[in-house]
């Protein structure tokens, strides 16, 4: 069996699905490794690094007549998901709760979709194949890191002859693996940090990384399914902006980290709560995205010198960091899905319930499923 990685074609994104490191374990599992030539490039692993460890570098035409399993880190182009054929299986962050009509558009061709950012993340023996994770951790640092560059003063408390600096004040809006990740970066850069989010059960976390946890009278538990929050009713969710825009206020820099599988992520930082920050102040929304983001506007400079930056594809700036993560991830996943030598589809193993997304024509997984019953031309979700 043949695993083809792909040179990753979304602006700005460069990472790459699996790294010359990983390409002796999925051997040593009887699978071959055909890489994209310069795949790796953008996240400096060279193709003579891929042919060292023993994968075929390959043109995009070849991977794509040759591979039985095709792997990339998000959902590909019209070229090469034209191209894909019946009985062939694509690998990655697919999101089709997001665009379910991509995964009808896969079952019809009879390709085998393996979405990983389905994977049922409370299962213990998923852990290592937690994409996720892996990337909400780097994408944490990373935020914490572009709120400190775009901040026009320090982070740390700084006594010095010239005068003395106040510590910024950082309030995170997430406690998720992304949130807690900035929580301990802004921490170790000096910054005086709180956290607020509707799962109370992270208020440990939180302590335990120094921070101070924010608790709303107006809005109660919101723990939802997969360790993920819920969505709140319109209720809850005016009352939460409402009480979260006094804290806003106070503080200097926001890191909003909130999301929703398949759905608009929740607005947290409205127009009016950005009006009562002081100039100067920094916002750094990760949940940006396709749907919208957690706070509103993604531009800088808004009329009161308040800048908003829309940041929800960070992990692709520490690109090999991330890399690596992901193909330690995807390794593990198709070691999980390959028994001698061949993809052994399992629709009865939680985990495969889970990421295989379609299956012999079919959309298989029940709650993509269930989107495109309730909507059959399968449009982008709201």
């Amino acid at each position: 069996m043949k695993v083809g990685v792909l040179k990753e074609t979304t602006p700005g994104e460069r990472r790459v699905a699996l790294v010359p490191e990983m390409v002796a374990r999925l051997r040593g599992a009887g699978l071959d490794v055909l890489v994209q030539a310069s795949a790796g490039d953008r996240a400096w692993f060279a193709d003579s690094a891929y042919a060292e460890a023993g994968a075929a570098i390959v043109s995009r035409d070849e991977l794509l007549a040759e591979a039985d399993i095709v792997v990339g880190i998000s959902r590909p182009d019209e070229p090469v998901t034209g191209a894909l054929r019946s009985g062939q299986a694509l690998v990655g962050m697919l999101n089709p709760l997001v665009d379910p009509a991509f995964a009808a558009a896969l079952a019809a061709k009879g390709v085998t979709a393996i979405s990983m950012d389905a994977l049922p993340r409370t299962l213990p023996r998923a852990q290592g194949m937690d994409a996720l994770t892996s990337q909400a951790n780097v994408a944490g640092y990373k935020a914490a890191l572009v709120a400190a560059a775009a901040f026009g003063r320090f982070f740390p408390l700084l006594i010095t002859a010239a005068g003395t600096a106040r510590p910024a004040k950082v309030l995170v809006l997430g406690t998720g693996v992304a949130g807690l990740q900035a929580i301990g970066t802004t921490k170790r850069l000096g910054a005086v940090v709180s956290a607020y989010d509707v799962r109370p059960q992270t208020k440990a976390e939180v302590e335990s990384l120094g921070a101070t946890f924010i608790e709303l009278s107006s809005v109660g538990p919101a723990a939802g399914e997969g360790g993920y929050a819920r969505a709140l009713t319109e209720d809850e969710r005016q009352a939460q902006q409402a009480e979260l825009t006094g804290h806003i206020a106070r503080h200097d820099v926001i890191i909003t980290t909130a999301q929703v599988p398949g759905r608009r992520p929740p607005l947290l930082v409205t127009e009016d709560a950005i009006k009562a920050m002081a100039a100067g102040s920094v916002i750094v929304d990760m949940g940006a995205g396709p749907l919208g983001g957690n706070a509103a506007g993604s531009v800088p400079d808004t009329e009161n010198g308040v800048t908003v930056i829309g940041a929800g594809a960070l992990a692709a700036t520490v690109p090999t960091a991330a890399s690596a993560a992901f193909a330690r991830n995807v390794s593990a996943l198709l070691l999980h899905l390959v028994a001698d030598g061949a993809l052994a589809i399992d629709l009865s193993d939680e985990i495969q319930a889970g990421v295989v997304i379609t299956h012999e024509g079919a959309v298989v997984q029940p709650a993509t499923a269930a989107l495109l019953a309730e909507n059959p031309t399968g449009g982008t979700a709201q």
